[in-house]
């Protein structure tokens, strides 16, 4: 068996990344409606977390922003003429249309797909399937070109395989990774898949939040693990506690992180607890290797605070001698009950030892840290090179990617600017211009017209 590692690929901030409060759950996004933003400082914060990670030794990729506003969205739903036109129709008819057609929200790539790494599947090959992200309009119109970029960026046939994303119907609402981990020994070894879901569609016996909606669906995830042919022994399904979900905690990734032989999370997160713990160690199986439950106790650390710092929205990274980096926002040193418990963390004994601050303001006011921004991809050494070369961090990408954002990026956006028709060419221009950096073709609706 050949060395597997564990890749991150991190969603770049598009052009039009601006403040609407289209994601109703989600605090930061609500609370932050109407701000202006700056696209072009909320690009560079997220290169700098990935030439940061790459410079750790980790193999960090770069999956492309979509088109925005998206015009064909706009004709679909009946608005004629010019695409300047249609930009002023849209912005007198429905701002609000507008502004959802316009999100920059494919930069949280944790909701672009659920990656399956070839040690779990049936058929030998890393299997890929782009959530539909139905709960939210704005999002609900990615996935296709996610599945484009990602076949784009896993491009061989023989070690990728690339699923459609599920009916975009309730039923089946899927938002992938962010309610989706995996336990392993090594990361090229067959693990245990952790999906969780915020309800059952077609058993409405099961709880589910009051307040704000459940996007994920135990149906959905059940679905994915059968079209991933997974090992249904290797498998653990928990529903996420619907209080913490009224609470503002949209999807499992803001109160829980996972990795190896660690699974991080909030006391309250899940509705059965010890359930979970019992399935995870069952599947689990080898009493050789521990398995560490670190659970945050509310005494400690609050659901709202959890909320507030995104302290669960964190990557957990292994390192070659088996020590952890816990990757935080900047926010947590601004909360003192969580940056004590963290200081507390890395002498608790477990094998999370440092902690990685990042400044992601600019994602983290619309609600989405350093989890958020990543897409994880488990590989072993011939599925690395088998992966598009030109979409992997290093030095060279990270000046190339710095200086277009600074040719093609404004500094100061605020929702009026979305009806202007030079930021839909700007933007065009510079996605254009990606995707020959990026080697991946024609990946965007403008490019194939």
């Amino acid at each position: 068996m050949s060395q597997a590692i564990e890749a991150n690929f991190d969603g770049l901030v598009g052009p039009t990344h601006n403040y609407s409060g289209l994601s109703f759950g989600n605090v930061a996004s609500q609370n932050n409606s109407a701000k202006p933003s700056n696209p072009k400082a909320a690009a560079k914060q997220g290169l700098v977390k990935m030439k940061a990670l790459a410079d750790m030794g980790f193999v960090q990729g770069v999956l492309a922003p979509h088109e925005r506003p998206h015009i064909p969205t706009l004709r679909s739903l009946g608005f004629t003429g010019s695409e300047s036109e249609i930009l002023a129709q849209a912005a007198a008819q429905a701002p609000k249309l507008l502004a959802a057609v316009s999100s920059a929200s494919c930069m949280w790539t944790a909701n672009a797909a659920t990656v399956s790494p070839s040690a779990d599947s049936r058929d030998g090959r890393v299997h890929f399937t782009p959530a539909n992200l139905v709960n939210k309009f704005h999002r609900s119109i990615e996935h296709q070109v996610t599945g484009e970029i990602l076949k784009a960026t896993f491009p061989d046939t023989d070690h990728f395989a690339h699923h459609p994303a599920l009916p975009s119907v309730e039923h089946f609402g899927d938002e992938g990774a962010a309610n989706h981990t995996r336990f392993c020994h090594d990361y090229g070894q067959q693990g245990v898949e952790f999906f969780v879901y915020g309800m059952s569609a077609f058993n409405t016996a099961v709880p589910r939040p009051q307040k704000f909606p459940a996007r994920h669906t135990l149906e959905a995830s059940q679905a994915v693990a059968r079209n991933h042919g997974l090992n249904g022994n290797k498998v653990v399904y928990a529903q996420q506690n619907p209080d913490v979900i009224d609470a503002g905690v949209f999807h499992n990734d803001v109160i829980a992180v996972g990795n190896r032989n660690v699974h991080f999370y909030h006391e309250q997160a899940f509705l059965k607890r010890e359930q979970m713990k019992a399935d995870i160690l069952r599947a689990w199986g080898d009493v050789d290797t521990p398995f560490y439950f670190v659970e945050v106790p509310e005494v400690a650390v609050s659901v709202a605070d959890c909320v507030q710092s995104y302290l669960f929205n964190s990557q957990l990274v292994s390192h070659p001698n088996g020590d952890m980096t816990l990757v935080v926002p900047g926010e947590v040193e601004n909360n003192p009950r969580v940056w004590a418990y963290l200081e507390d963390l890395v002498n608790q004994g477990t094998p999370i030892k440092n902690i990685q601050v990042f400044d992601l303001k600019q994602s983290m006011s619309n609600g989405g840290g350093p989890a958020c921004l990543r897409l994880r991809v488990a590989l072993n050494q011939t599925e690395l090179a088998a992966v598009n070369p030109a979409t992997l961090m290093n030095d060279r990408l990270f000046n190339t990617l710095n200086n277009w954002v600074d040719k093609h990026y404004r500094d100061h956006l605020v929702e009026a600017d979305l009806a202007d028709p030079k930021l839909l060419q700007e933007s065009r221009q510079a996605l254009d211009e990606l995707t020959q950096i990026l080697q991946l073709g024609s990946v965007y609706d403008f490019q194939k017209a």
